[in-house]
């Protein structure tokens, strides 16, 4: 397996775990009864930290599958390269980090993340339409 194809594997874990912590943090606030049940009827409003661990999950969810595309694109094409390896190692990296700084609420520094995410997927792009 290429190591672009890893990254979006590992992606894909990193997905899910995001599904899992903002899950654990809902029902950690609103209950186990909440969790099993129809969660019918209004609820009050998240704590921070789990809304921000769901905005996170849905930040991910935005690029992931432009960044899935890009690496099957790639790989299928055989535009796979050094470039498109490295840029598929700055999303992961990128987004890993940018969990525990939106969780936390660290201003600046999870926007940077977040850059550094979009141009991985930059890099993989660009190797994909450029000759």
């Amino acid at each position: 397996m290429t190591l672009g194809l890893m990254m979006a594997a590992w992606t894909l874990v990193l997905a899910f775990a995001q599904i899992l912590l903002s899950a654990i943090a809902q029902t950690s606030q609103y209950g186990l009864k909440w969790n099993a049940g129809p969660r019918d009827g209004q609820m009050p409003p998240l704590n921070d930290r789990a809304q921000r661990l769901k905005r996170a999950q849905a930040n991910l969810f935005e690029t992931l599958p432009l960044f899935l595309g890009a690496v099957l694109i790639a790989h299928v094409a055989g535009r796979e390269s050094e470039v498109t390896a490295l840029g598929a190692q700055l999303y992961f990296w990128a987004r890993v980090a940018y969990v525990p700084l939106y969780a936390w609420g660290v201003p600046y520094l999870r926007s940077v993340a977040w850059a550094v995410s979009i141009v991985g997927l930059g890099m993989i792009a660009q190797a994909i339409l450029l000759p």
